[in-house]
């Protein structure tokens, strides 16, 4: 590679012929083929790497899927954080679209030149920022897309619990029905009822029931049914005194085909008022068509952010709240609350991986304000960890299942709240504290047409 060559390249355009020469010397030249990979994420380097030549892509997982970042071409720097860092991991893949030359400047190399003057270190902290606002915004649409996924995910299995049992329950009803019909109902008994109201029975005390009952009706499967339903054996032979035993066993057929089918139809109604509390608890967890800035009761917005998340939680989290009876309503962008809590629950399940507990407090403060704290039973986090675990694009999970953004926009939100958003963490524990003020500033709504582009 020649001078010039390299000398075309920006960063580079401000270094003296010497100086050149050195990095050219301390530096190799590597050909790549399309499709062949010049960094992949999460390794560990201390490289830095000029495009000369050709085309690439820089990617990022993200799940099973790799998300474009970037094509870059002749004069761009890939690499530059590690090598600067000296051994950090990679943050993203790099790969050949065309062939392309590309020179590897080793860590020592990129020291030597950044010594040499001003104009390569100004030149690298130019790059440096462009591609991290570049990377943040392609990410931070990224981020919501997955919170979106989370809440889909959520709903659509939740949803289909109560879909399913209506479906189930609509069909035994409709046989539940027919199977009535052909019986003759006695008409001085169809609208008798149990004395009292049907109550949860323990699995032996239902056993005895049931046995008790199947002696007078003569069927197990109907004396069930009955007893589901709060008849007992003293009810019905209070009720069936006045028939013969034939008579009375179609009776009971009877009753036993009605109390299935009431049974079923509160199925229905039970599975019906389930779908209007997710539907409900969506809509308030949004505020769809209400005001961005409101009075909000966070606890509400806690209690709608469990109801999302509840198939990712009752698996094996037991979630405790405490609310304070006396917690003020606060002024805030509702919507972007719920992020928050979004993401510090979700968080806090994945830390556990399914299994622990998550305790919710909810208090006033002096000021008037609210302070949130969500602490989970994971196995924490060590003190180099807790302290950069607001910053953007830092996580501890492996490639793709994070893009390192969710505590750093849960961290902006608050900031933009006049609130502070804090971590303690230990083994066993990891509690987020989130303080809010009770009134917004108005630097704060100010700041709302950002929140729109975040």
């Amino acid at each position: 590679m020649s001078l010039e060559a390299l000398r075309q390249t920006p960063f580079f355009a401000g270094l003296s012929d010497p100086d050149l020469e050195r990095l050219l010397e301390q530096s190799a030249r590597i050909q790549l083929a399309p499709g062949e990979m010049l960094i992949h994420e999460g390794d560990l380097g201390d490289q830095m790497y000029v495009v000369v030549s050709g085309e690439l892509e820089v990617t990022k997982q993200t799940g099973n899927t790799h998300l474009a970042l970037a094509r870059v071409g002749p004069g761009a720097l890939q690499g530059e954080m590690a090598a600067i860092l000296g051994g950090a991991r990679r943050g993203a893949s790099v790969t050949a679209l065309t062939e392309a030359e590309v020179l590897c400047i080793p860590r020592e190399g990129l020291i030597s030149l950044l010594s040499s003057g001003p104009g390569p270190a100004l030149g690298l902290l130019r790059t440096v920022m462009d591609r991290l606002r570049s990377t943040e915004s392609v990410l931070r649409q990224q981020e919501k897309l997955a919170g979106l996924g989370t809440l889909a995910a959520g709903l659509a299995h939740e949803l289909n619990n109560p879909a399913a049992a209506i479906r189930r329950s609509v069909a035994a009803l409709a046989e539940a029905v027919a199977e009535r019909d052909q019986l003759p109902p006695p008409h001085d008994l169809a609208r008798l009822r149990p004395s009292q109201a049907a109550r949860a029975l323990g699995v032996l005390e239902r056993s005895d029931a049931i046995d008790a009952l199947a002696e007078s009706v003569g069927d197990s499967e109907l004396a069930a049914a009955l007893v589901d339903a709060g008849w007992t054996a003293d009810d019905l032979a209070t009720s069936f005194s006045h028939l013969d035993p034939e008579a009375a066993r179609a009776a009971a057929a009877w009753l036993a085909a009605t109390a299935r089918i009431d049974a079923l139809l509160g199925e229905v109604a039970m599975a019906g008022e389930r779908i209007s509390e997710i539907v409900s608890a969506v809509k308030s967890y949004s505020y769809l068509d209400q005001a961005p800035v409101q009075r909000i009761d966070v606890r509400t917005g806690i209690d709608n952010t469990l109801v999302i998340l509840r198939s990712k939680l009752k698996a094996g989290i037991d979630v405790t709240r405490h609310y304070a009876p006396n917690l003020p309503e606060i002024e805030a962008y509702g919507s972007e609350l719920n992020q928050v809590w979004t993401n510090l629950i979700d968080n806090a399940a994945d830390a556990m991986d399914g299994k622990g507990a998550i305790d919710i407090h909810a208090d006033p403060t002096e000021e008037g304000g609210v302070r949130v704290r969500i602490c989970d039973t994971g196995p924490g986090m060590p003190p180099d960890v807790a302290r950069r675990i607001f910053e953007p694009f830092f996580t501890t999970k492996e490639p793709g299942k994070g893009t390192g953004l969710g505590l750093h926009i849960s961290h902006q939100v608050v900031s933009r709240h006049g609130g502070v958003i804090e971590v303690e963490s230990r083994p066993g524990q990891t509690c987020f504290s989130v303080t809010l003020q009770a009134a917004l500033t108005r630097a704060d709504s100010a700041a709302a047409p950002d929140r729109a582009q975040a």
